[in-house]
């Protein structure tokens, strides 16, 4: 990581940003394929590590699965509660699960593990609490390599490659095979989806590359105003662009 600037955002900003890119067709489909990859029998219990707003956890349940959310932040918690009640939620580290030995046939962790302290110890609790045979899904943005349409392509590639070092693993998700077969997984399967973003609701998302680009000193004051009044021109044209390359990773314990 060459930054040493975190860009912080409020919770409720997070889950305004966050509902917008799940609601969206893309994310629906991608959700559902890391449960089919799941391999999931009737009944099982599965564990979704870093919930949030426990829409992941809902959907599981509906599937007939004994779903449970795990989140650090009392926030994204208390919004699942509020959403979704009687909902198993609980408030924990992904090293430090409060599930037993083996409890679980499946783990998913949806855009989570980019900023974990220590992957490799999420990784070996998610080895620790699956059954053996079941299975563990990871989902990922590569923050290195989002693409953003503009009219200053240098520009653009500061901004991104900026905001990219603000993350504490920017590029875990194209690593996610590697680090599976390394903790002893097995059975790998590696999908690769485009995330395509063109409305407003993306808006906030697009210029906060810029703010914290800024914020890092990777960029001007003059060009962080240029920068995202031009994504407001465009957003306001329909004519805003952003794909997210989205890395699906699944095994075997």
């Amino acid at each position: 990581m060459t930054g040493t600037h975190t860009t912080y955002i409020d919770t409720d900003t997070l889950i305004r940003q966050l509902d917008a890119a799940e609601a969206m067709p893309a994310a629906a489909r991608l959700r559902a394929r890391s449960y089919q990859l799941l391999r999931l029998p009737a009944g099982a219990t599965v564990v979704d590590v870093g919930c949030g707003t426990a829409r992941a956890v809902a959907e599981l349940a509906e599937h007939g699965a004994h779903a449970i959310g795990v989140d650090l932040d009392p926030a994204m918690l208390a919004a699942a509660r509020r959403r979704f009640p009687g909902i198993d939620v609980r408030a924990a580290d992904a090293t430090e699960l409060p599930l037993t030995d083996g409890e679980v046939h499946g783990y998913r962790a949806d855009k989570v593990y980019h900023i974990l302290r220590s992957p490799d110890a999420a990784l070996a609790e998610a080895r620790r609490v699956l059954v053996p045979g079941g299975r563990i899904a990871l989902l990922g943005q590569d923050w290195d390599t989002l693409v953003i349409d503009s009219d200053q392509p240098e520009l653009t590639r500061r901004i991104v490659h900026a905001r990219a070092d603000t993350i504490p693993h920017p590029r875990i998700a194209r690593a996610y095979r590697n680090l599976l077969l390394d903790t002893g997984f097995h059975d790998v399967d590696i999908e690769v989806a485009a995330t395509v973003f063109t409305g407003p609701a993306m808006l906030p998302m697009v210029a906060g590359h810029a703010t914290a680009a800024h914020q890092a000193g990777a960029i001007t004051d003059d060009e962080a105003a240029n920068w995202i009044s031009e994504q407001n021109r465009r957003a306001r044209d329909d004519r805003l662009l952003a794909v997210i390359p989205m890395f699906l990773v699944a095994a075997t314990r």
